[in-house]
């Protein structure tokens, strides 16, 4: 019952509806001894020969107010309970989301998209069956077993409720067993589960690669073993579930059989009559639900509890990157400047970056090229604090990045990665997803400076083309444009284009670059790129090599020395000359 310990904070919240809830039940469990009552008390006027129209009629009106009022608090109580464990669902729901969006860049790392989502809904059912129908059988089992045992011992014969509950003990050992397999063995089948989930959200995201490379039959015997496990853990789970109700039906048996034995022994004597028999009888059957009504506790309240700390240690989480205690709620803005000794992914012992120095004064453009892997993503996911825990300092006009709020810092910056990533939304939601309420003429601008705006009117339903998941309906180059003109739109201090040109051709390229050069006046721009002619404008190119800066300067300061950016600019020019036919 731990688990109810733990829900105590949503319990006080929802005192006045829980409360209400479990008084109404208290009376419906109440209410539920009035009819083997009447069938005794009526047995008995049978037997001596006293019933009446007059007396039948007032116990069958009797029976008929019990069934009413009984309806109306079972209606009104399901509202009161049910409904505070759909608030709770709801509250657990936006509390995982809100810590999802806090989390940093680590957390996404360590965590599969697909056990998240198994968190976010099919534990959170679990908790909301202990906190709705959990509570209730609680109670219930509770109440009812109560009173009906009360009303056995005090109006019929307590000696014969005693003989009743010898084997209830034994029941009370075997379902307390049986719960703490069922912990283990839930447990076991949520993890199954949420690696299907993961499974299952990664090869739909990833199909194209999957066709592509005709392995639709591997990845079809990989999910039906995946399948497989979810099913052994589950039947797992049902084994030890099942045993509840046959160990529960047995002892009741047990219970009826000692009752019926020893109750004829009584009418046989005297101590008893007919009607008082049948009544005993009739509450004993009564106690069946609440006999079961507790083996099926036993089996919410684990899987609810095995739930409940998934959730739990998922919150428990904190997020890396915080804003500092007297950060401004201001945008950053003038030059940027870099000093960096060393920085290393967490749990790496290699330095992803070294001795990085550099200035960016406020309105330049810096290209930062290399080889892949060299640091050029690292470099600028360290501006926008996606990561810390480096030697040195990154300074933003002036200030340490931690002197402004996370929330303007990256206000402040349009960042469009390298993987670009489109909402299943139209194409003008999806350019204005910073701001909603834009004027269209502002969308249309930023399309035509990403050059995109000609490609969106050929669409089926022009800038109200819904692109599909992930932007599935549109070409790479179509989607790195829209990706940048959501971005234009912010009108950022600091443009970065990690990578982002290069699904599109040369001349694009240099279109988008020259439209960023005569409307970005004033403010700053980051280019990452292979296609080094793209970058010949740049007020600053630095090279990087393994985390290192090799090589730094302008496109013709660069090019009289040897190394690796003349290299590769020079074959670069030499494979375009060749790809034209010279």
């Amino acid at each position: 019952m731990k688990v109810f310990h733990d829900l105590m904070w949503f319990f006080k919240e929802e005192k006045k509806s829980y409360i209400s809830g479990i008084i109404l039940l208290l009376f419906v469990a109440f209410l539920q001894l009035v009819p083997p009552k009447v069938i005794g008390i009526v047995v008995d006027h049978i037997e001596n020969g006293t019933l009446s129209g007059r007396i039948l009629l007032q116990w069958i009106g009797i029976l008929i107010v019990a069934a009413m009022m009984m309806y109306i608090l079972r209606y009104y109580w399901r509202i009161m309970i049910f409904g505070s464990a759909v608030k709770l669902s709801r509250l657990l729901r936006n509390r995982l989301y809100h810590h999802f969006t806090n989390m940093s860049q680590s957390f996404y790392q360590r965590r599969r998209t697909g056990d998240l989502m198994a968190h976010a809904t099919n534990d959170l059912q679990a908790v909301q069956q202990t906190a709705g129908a959990g509570v209730l059988t609680l109670v219930d089992s509770l109440a009812t077993g109560g009173f009906v045992i009360i009303a056995m011992a005090a109006t019929i014969s307590w000696k014969l409720t005693l003989i009743a509950l010898i084997p209830m003990p034994l029941m009370a050992m075997l379902t307390s067993w049986y719960g703490t397999l069922l912990h283990k063995e839930f447990h076991k089948a949520q993890e199954a589960f949420s690696s299907l989930n993961d499974k299952t959200q990664e090869s739909i995201s990833g199909i194209k690669v999957i066709k592509t490379f005709g392995q639709e039959q591997e990845d079809i015997e990989d999910f039906r073993k995946q399948s497989e496990d979810v099913v052994q853990k589950n039947i797992a789970v049902a084994k030890i579930d099942s045993l509840f109700d046959p160990t529960i039906s047995i002892i009741v048996g047990i219970s009826f059989f000692m009752s019926i034995a020893f109750g004829a022994r009584y009418v046989l004597n005297g101590e008893l009559t007919i009607g008082q028999l049948i009544s005993f009888t009739t509450y004993l059957g009564l106690l069946i639900w609440p006999m079961l009504a507790f083996g099926w506790l036993f089996n919410i309240v684990e899987r609810g509890r095995a739930s409940y700390d998934r959730i739990a240690a998922l919150l428990r989480e904190t997020v890396d990157i915080v804003d500092d205690e007297h950060a401004v709620d201001r945008l950053p803005s003038g030059n940027i400047t870099y000093a960096i000794d060393s920085f290393q992914y967490p749990g790496e012992s290699k330095p992803m970056l070294s001795d990085i120095q550099f200035n960016l004064n406020r309105g330049e453009t810096l290209s930062i090229v290399g080889k892949t892997g060299a640091g050029k993503t690292t470099l600028l996911k360290l501006l926008t604090r996606e990561f810390e825990g480096y030697d040195g300092h990154i300074k933003f006009g002036g200030e340490l990045l931690s002197y402004f709020k996370i929330e303007k810092l990256r206000e402040a910056i349009g960042y469009v990665p390298q993987d670009h990533f489109l909402f299943s939304a139209t194409v003008a939601e999806n350019i204005a997803f910073t701001n909603p309420n834009v004027p269209r003429e502002e969308i249309y601008n930023a399309a035509k400076m990403a050059h995109i705006h000609e490609d969106i009117l050929q669409f089926s339903d022009g800038y109200e083309t819904v692109v599909g998941e992930r932007g599935v309906s549109l070409s790479g180059g179509q989607k790195q444009r829209i990706s940048i003109a959501r971005a234009l739109l912010m009108d950022p201090e600091v443009l970065i284009l990690d990578d982002s040109l290069s699904a599109v051709d040369a001349k694009t390229e240099e279109a988008i670059l020259s439209s960023l050069k005569q409307n970005r006046h004033g403010k700053t721009t980051i280019i990452t790129a292979h296609r080094l002619s793209a970058i010949q404008h740049a007020n600053l190119i630095i090279v990087l090599d393994e985390g290192q800066i090799i090589q730094r300067g302008t496109h013709e300061e660069l090019m009289p020395q040897e190394g690796w950016y003349k290299e590769m600019y020079l074959r670069q020019q030499l494979e375009e000359l060749v790809e034209h036919g010279g």
